[in-house]
């Protein structure tokens, strides 16, 4: 039985609250919207009937295979208010298809339609569009995920799952303005390594990251800059794909814009940096875009020689985090800002070229209306 968007059903509530009248306290990630969505899914009876369902609780048995070992994958995207109230999501197409991919790691069910999931979260949007906030810089981030609820012990494929669909309705990732950030770069602990599971989005990758990140922090760096091999190749800085750009310090010339490819696995394939990229190829030319491997050492020496222009983190959350600052072997590495202290040029172009679509001031085919 297929994943099918004609039999959801709804159970609305009358009276589903509003949004605070502050918009400035909302936190990420801390507020939700009074709806969510819910499909169960078997071995035996395939997928349930979806349902829109007040936000709640769920009852799961503590044998549950998410508990135990791991099987657990989710996706996050946002929905924004358009210059006349409309409702827009950002390639919603894109993270169906890297939450399929991710099932598909966990042997959980991949094989339904994925237009069906984009018009399932449509429609939960759709029912909690007042909890779309109205502002630049705010947005409903919204998280699927799926889990395994095989209610045995043994490591062995689930027999069951949950799909289930709960969204937050968030600020500014940056409220009083772009906050460079510093990098610790990890030589120790490692994100992910090839064949591994790091260009999936599991549950799993963020927990291995939580004891790093927090001692990154106590030693005043805001993120790790994640490394790998022998040649301390730059991976991702946090929960970031990573952008190093290369040119002239004197004239801000840019040679090379930089990013970890794909073909290993150990980099996840991330929106933002699917869209910066293909961005950056219109401007630029494809001769200046490169997704290759790139090291601290090649780092180090252009910020020798000032070769160094930018390097900025992208993400759903933030769009674009700039670096001002990445510590390497106990030596800092400081990065150009070229913009007000607060940006490179490129990350600038890249933030309000992708905000101006995900607001629907620039049309595009990436930008699509709740119906």
């Amino acid at each position: 039985m297929a994943l099918l968007f004609s039999r959801l059903q709804r159970n609305i509530l009358k009276d589903p609250g509003r949004l605070p009248a502050d918009l400035t306290t909302l936190k990420f990630g801390q507020s939700f919207a009074p709806h969510m969505l819910v499909c169960d899914w078997s071995r035996s009876k395939g997928w349930s009937d979806p349902q829109i369902t007040p936000l709640q609780k769920f009852q799961i048995h503590p044998a549950s295979s998410c508990f135990h070992y791991g099987v657990e994958c989710f996706e996050g995207l946002k929905a924004f208010r358009g210059p006349k109230g409309e409702v827009r999501l950002f390639r919603p197409d894109k993270n169906v298809e890297r939450l399929k991919t991710s099932m598909a790691r966990l042997e959980l069910p991949f094989d339904f339609e994925g237009k069906e999931l984009e018009r399932l979260m449509s429609a939960l949007v759709a029912v909690d569009r007042e909890f779309v906030p109205r502002g630049d810089g705010y947005s409903l981030y919204i998280r699927p995920t799926v889990i395994g609820t095989h209610e045995a012990l043994g490591v062995s494929p689930s027999d069951s799952c949950k799909l289930f669909v709960i969204s937050s309705p968030v600020g500014p990732y940056y409220p009083t303005g772009f906050k460079p950030v510093s990098l610790l770069a990890e030589k120790t602990a490692v994100r992910a390594w090839p064949g591994g599971t790091g260009a999936y989005k599991l549950g799993a990758n963020y927990a291995i990251a939580l004891g790093p990140q927090t001692e990154a922090q106590r030693k005043g760096f805001s993120q790790v800059l994640w490394l790998f091999g022998p040649d301390d190749q730059v991976t991702e800085a946090g929960t970031m794909n990573l952008v190093v750009v290369f040119g002239d310090a004197k004239s801000g010339e840019v040679k090379e814009i930089v990013t970890p490819p794909l073909s290993d696995g150990m980099i996840l394939p991330g929106v933002t940096r699917d869209s910066a990229l293909e961005l950056c190829r219109q401007w630029y030319g494809s001769g200046k875009v490169s997704e290759r491997r790139c090291t601290m050492k090649e780092v180090l020496n252009a910020s020798k020689e000032g070769q160094l222009l930018e390097a900025f983190g992208l993400g759903t959350a933030a769009v674009i985090s700039p670096v001002q600052r990445i510590n390497y072997e106990g030596k800092d590495i400081h990065v150009p800002l070229l913009v007000d202290g607060k940006m490179g040029p490129v990350a600038k172009r890249v933030w309000e070229a992708i905000t101006s679509i995900q607001y629907g001031r620039t049309p595009s085919p990436w930008s699509v209306v709740c119906e």
